[in-house]
């Protein structure tokens, strides 16, 4: 069932009627055919029309969209031979951080990330995506074993931020924020990070702090959400449009102000009409990426990380 964003909704009127005019054109109508190849060129026009000129509060829109490819995803396509890794043998498994030892073009990785669901169920098993300390501990506890065996670490970003629920809070959610943001910094292998939807607060930092950092073109990337900004910054979270260009947060802004390397094309109309040719693409920058710093020895890897993030912003001025 196709979903559409709110600036979609004429998209979404066209391919209405390009499924009504499909289904005449079975009886061989020529008047028919010609119609659907109208709509057709219609469509496709449009949707570079919009796609060209999107706003940042758009582009929010498009990163949160329930069909963008998950962490799952990029696991199913991209990597082989898949040992997943449970527990922070502290408290508990945390659902919304999986972590795996797995294949990438024939190489051995360790992969963290964050996985949102794609359906109802998994979403609250899952929790949205937003990792509680427990997450935390276990991303560190896998970048401890990658340390161990040589093994490069991939991390996957997609999270509206770290859980502030009460729990999560009382059994240290931000000492375990920091210790993983620590852990990135001081690891001797090395480490490539792609934001694939969401990349909020330090939650997202947390697994980004790496020697490559990419993002997906429509995904984002911000201390907060546009939401949480309107809230703090005009007490009215209606505000969100002018919040989301206020944070500079989209790949474009982020590539610009030197916080992230590289950004990944998506398909026309974005990776939620074309899930797989979007991770196909995701696939070539990672493979780059850990090109770049094969060789790389531990100093200069970990020199590396902390420059990036000591100067982060500070393009341009």
């Amino acid at each position: 069932m196709r979903q559409y964003l709110e600036f979609e909704k004429e998209l979404g009127e066209i391919e209405s009627e390009m499924d009504r005019a499909r289904a005449l054109t079975q009886d061989g109508d020529e008047a028919t055919v010609k119609k659907l190849e109208v709509l057709e060129r219609d469509f496709e026009n449009k949707l570079a029309s919009l796609y060209s000129e999107l706003t940042p509060w758009q582009q929010c829109q498009i990163a949160r969209h329930p069909n963008r490819p998950h962490m799952s995803d990029f696991l199913r396509i991209l990597f082989t031979d898949q040992n997943y890794l449970a527990g922070d043998r502290c408290f508990a498994d945390d659902l919304a951080v999986p972590g795996c030892l797995a294949r990438f073009d024939g190489r051995p990785v360790v992969v963290i990330g964050q996985e949102k669901g794609n359906d109802t169920n998994s979403r609250i098993r899952r929790n949205f995506g937003m990792a509680r300390p427990e997450g935390y501990r276990k991303a560190i506890r896998l970048m401890d074993l990658a340390n161990r065996f040589g093994l490069p670490v991939i991390t996957f970003v997609d999270t509206p931020g770290a859980y502030p629920g009460k729990g999560a809070e009382e059994r240290g959610q931000s000492e375990a924020i920091a210790r993983t943001t620590e852990k990135c910094l001081s690891l001797e292998v090395p480490l490539v990070s792609i934001i694939v939807g969401e990349g909020g607060s330090g939650g997202a930092v947390a697994f980004a702090s790496a020697n490559r950092t990419a993002m997906m073109q429509y995904s984002v990337y911000s201390v907060i959400s546009p939401e949480g900004c309107a809230s703090i910054l005009w007490k009215d979270s209606e505000k969100m449009q002018e919040a989301a260009s206020a944070l500079k947060l989209t790949a474009q802004d982020l590539k610009s102000l030197g916080v992230i390397d590289r950004i990944i094309d998506e398909p026309l109309g974005g990776a939620h009409r074309d899930p797989t040719e979007a991770v196909h693409l995701a696939g070539k920058v990672l493979a780059e990426m850990l090109d770049d710093v094969r060789g790389m020895d531990a100093a200069a890897l970990r020199r590396s990380r902390h420059e990036r993030f000591m100067s982060m912003g500070t393009k341009g001025l």
